[in-house]
């Protein structure tokens, strides 16, 4: 082989070696970018099912409340009604009192 034969041979393996290293370093961004596309849509589903999850458990604790508070509601009433019959009661105990003392003779 004379010089330039050699030259030819350098320049073909240098060309074959960069062209080389440019398709694999294109599949390789290429391959990881679809892998991390699909890892980003496991994490959506992922964080979108959590999500669901999370608020079906919350309406639900949400909707406990809301009936203590009915129950709530239910005693309250129940307290006016016996506020207002001891409210009668102790007009009536006080006029009782007026009579049986004589305080309403004046």
């Amino acid at each position: 082989m004379n010089d330039a034969q050699t030259w030819t041979v350098i320049g073909v393996i240098s060309t074959l070696l960069f062209s080389m290293l440019g398709v694999v370093s294109t599949l390789f961004v290429r391959i990881l970018r679809t892998e991390i596309g699909g890892l980003r849509g496991e994490m959506v589903a992922e964080i979108t099912g959590l999500r669901a999850e999370t608020t079906a458990r919350f309406d639900a604790v949400n909707s406990r409340f809301d009936s203590v508070d009915s129950k709530f509601d239910v005693v309250h009433s129940r307290i006016d009604a016996m506020s207002a019959r001891i409210d009668g009661l102790d007009r009536d105990v006080q006029a009782l009192v007026k009579r049986t003392f004589g305080l309403d003779r004046k």
